[in-house]
C-alpha cells in the first residue's frame, strides 16, 4: 500500500483503519480510567484524611498489579484474540472504577487501586491487534498511533476530569466524575465486541502450541528468561515493604520514614512467602511449556528468535513508559505544590506531558519504520535522558511557560523511544506477539514502580535525575540490539512452514 492510500485509508475509518481506531479508542478508555485519579487526587486527599505517605502509596499500588496482569493478558490475547480480550478488559475496567469511586476508606482505596492496576494490562491486547491488521513496513506508525492516541486518556481526564467534578458543587463530586469515566468504558465495550475482527479475511491468527509460559528456542534463552523474571515479583515486594507498619531507613541522616501501616508485618511476611510461590510456579510453567525443547536437538535456525531481543526492549519500556507513569502521577501535584497554581491550572499543566504522545509515539514508530529499529531508538533515548537532567535542574524561580516547553520536549523524546520499542516488539515471533507485549509491557510498570518508589522518599529534582539515569543505562542496552531479520518463520496450522516478510 502506496503512503497516500495509506493515509486515505486512515482517514476513512474503513477497512484496516477502522480497527485502529476502534483499538486506539479501547486503550483511551482504559487509561481514561487508569489515571482518572491523579488530577483529583489532591481533592481525594482532602474529602477522605489521606496523609502525603498515603497518597503516594495509592500511586505505587496504581500500577502494581499491572505487572502480572500484562504477563497473563499476554498469554490470554494470544489464546483468546483480541477482540474477545479488549471487550472482557473493558467489562472488567468499569466494574473497578465504580468500586474505586466510591471506596469509603483509605484501606478500601488501596484495594480498589491495587485491583485498579489491572486496567492498565489493556494495552498487551492492542499491540497484537495492530500487528495483526498492518504490514510491517507500515507497523511502526500503525502502533505509534494506537500508543500515542491511547495514552492521550491520561491527559484528557487531567484536563477535564476537575471541571467535571466542580459541576456536583460537593465533597463528593470526585466520585462522581470518576465513576463517569466507568460507565464510558462499559458502553465501549459493547462497541468494540461488535465493530471488530482479530483478523483480516482470509489470514491466519497464529497461537502458541502450549500456555501458560514464554515458548523460548534455545537453553540458553531458558535461563535468560527464568533470571529475568525475578525483577517482576521484586517490584512487587519491593511495593510489599513500602506499605508495611516498620519504619525504614532513608537518607544520609539515617532517618526513619514510617510505612503506610497498610500492611503488618506478619501479612507482609506472608505476601513474600506467596510471591516467592509465585516465581517458583512461573518458573515451573515455564519448564513444562519448553521442556520438550530442553531435551531435544536445536530448533532449527529459521525458527529460532533471541530472548535477548525481548530483555532489551523490556528495558528500553521500564524507563519510558516506567518514568512517564510515574511522571504522570505526580506532576499536578509537583505544579501546585513548586509553582502555587490551582489543582484545575495543575492538571493541565501536568496533561501537557502525555498530550505529547499525540505526535511523539507515531513520529518514534514512522521513524523506526524508515531508518531501522535500532538506531533512531538509541538517538531517542539519548534525547530523553538528556531532558529529564535538565527537568532536575527546574526552581520555583523558572517561568511557567519554561517549565512546560521544557517537560513537553523531553515527553516527545520518551514518547519517541516508546513508539520505537513497540516497533519492534511484533517482529520478534509473530504468534508470540501478545506474550512478548505483556512481557515488556510488565517491565514498563516495573519501572513505574521503581520510580514511584524512589519518588516517595526523595524531592522531584532527584525524581527526575534518577530517571536520566535509568534511562541512559537503557540507551547501553540498546547498542546490544539486533536489527530484525528480513524474513520470520510461522508453523500453520497444518505443520508447514511459511515465511513472513517484516520490511
Amino acid at each position: 500500500m502506496s503512503q497516500s492510500s495509506f493515509k486515505h485509508n486512515f482517514l476513512s475509518f474503513q477497512g484496516r483503519a477502522k480497527i485502529l481506531h476502534s483499538t486506539w479508542l479501547a486503550f483511551f478508555v482504559t487509561f481514561l480510567v487508569w489515571f482518572s485519579h491523579a488530577p483529583l487526587m489532591s481533592t481525594i486527599q482532602e474529602t477522605m484524611g489521606l496523609t502525603d505517605i498515603e497518597v503516594k502509596i495509592l500511586l505505587i499500588l496504581n500500577v502494581a498489579l499491572t505487572i502480572p496482569a500484562r504477563i497473563v493478558t499476554g498469554m490470554l490475547v494470544d489464546k483468546y484474540g483480541p477482540r474477545n480480550s479488549y471487550t472482557a478488559m473493558l467489562i472488567a475496567t468499569a466494574v473497578l472504577c465504580f468500586f474505586f469511586a466510591f471506596a469509603q476508606t483509605f484501606e478500601t482505596l488501596a484495594l480498589a487501586k491495587f485491583l485498579m492496576g489491572f486496567v492498565g494490562a489493556g494495552f498487551v491486547i492492542g499491540i497484537r491487534m495492530i500487528s495483526e491488521w498492518y504490514p510491517a513496513n507500515q507497523l511502526g506508525l500503525a502502533e505509534g498511533i494506537y500508543k500515542g492516541m491511547g495514552n492521550v486518556g491520561s491527559a484528557v481526564g487531567a484536563g477535564s476530569l476537575v471541571y467535571i467534578a466542580s459541576l456536583f458543587g460537593s465533597e463528593d463530586g470526585w466520585r462522581y466524575a470518576i465513576a463517569s469515566t466507568g460507565v464510558i468504558a462499559l458502553l465501549y465495550s459493547a462497541f468494540y465486541y461488535f465493530a471488530v475482527t482479530d483478523t483480516p479475511v482470509g489470514s491466519t491468527y497464529f497461537k502458541p502450541n502450549k500456555s501458560g509460559g514464554l515458548e523460548l528456542t534455545s537453553k540458553r534463552d531458558f535461563i535468560f528468561c527464568l533470571l529475568f523474571n525475578i525483577p517482576m515479583v521484586a517490584a512487587l515486594a519491593i511495593l510489599t515493604w513500602r506499605v508495611t507498619d516498620s519504619g525504614v531507613v532513608a537518607g544520609t541522616t539515617n532517618e526513619v520514614v514510617a510505612g503506610a501501616g497498610l500492611l503488618t508485618d506478619f501479612s507482609a511476611y506472608c505476601i513474600y512467602g506467596l510471591l516467592l510461590a509465585l516465581i517458583g510456579y512461573q518458573s515451573w510453567k515455564l519448564y513444562q511449556v519448553n521442556k520438550d525443547m530442553l531435551k531435544s536437538p536445536p530448533v532449527d535456525e529459521i525458527l529460532q528468535y533471541k530472548f535477548k531481543q525481548v530483555a532489551i526492549l523490556s528495558i528500553g519500556y521500564a524507563v519510558t513508559f516506567g518514568s512517564e507513569l510515574a511522571v504522570i502521577s505526580m506532576l499536578a501535584q509537583y505544579f501546585e505544590n513548586t509553582f502555587l497554581v490551582a489543582a484545575a491550572a495543575a492538571g493541565v499543566f501536568g496533561a501537557c506531558f502525555a498530550a505529547v504522545d499525540v505526535i511523539s509515539c507515531p513520529s518514534g514508530g514512522m521513524i523506526s519504520d524508515k531508518l531501522g529499529r535500532k538506531k533512531p531508538l538509541i538517538i531517542l533515548l539519548s534525547g530523553a535522558a538528556i531532558g529529564f537532567f535538565i527537568m532536575s535542574m527546574i526552581t520555583p524561580q523558572w517561568p511557567l511557560a519554561a517549565v512546560v516547553a521544557t517537560m513537553m520536549i523531553c515527553s516527545f523524546f520518551l514518547g519517541s523511544a516508546a513508539g520505537c520499542v513497540f516497533a519492534v516488539v511484533p517482529l520478534v515471533k509473530r504468534k508470540l506477539t501478545g506474550q512478548i507485549a505483556g512481557t515488556v509491557g510488565a517491565y514498563g510498570n516495573v519501572g513505574a514502580v521503581v520510580f514511584l518508589l524512589v519518588f516517595s522518599f526523595v524531592t522531584p529534582s532527584v525524581f527526575f535525575i534518577t530517571i536520566s539515569a535509568g534511562v541512559a543505562f537503557a540507551v547501553i542496552c540498546t547498542l546490544f540490539l539486533d536489527e530484525p531479520k528480513d524474513k520470520m518463520a510461522e508453523v500453520m496450522p497444518d505443520g508447514t512452514v511459511q515465511m513472513i516478510d517484516v520490511h
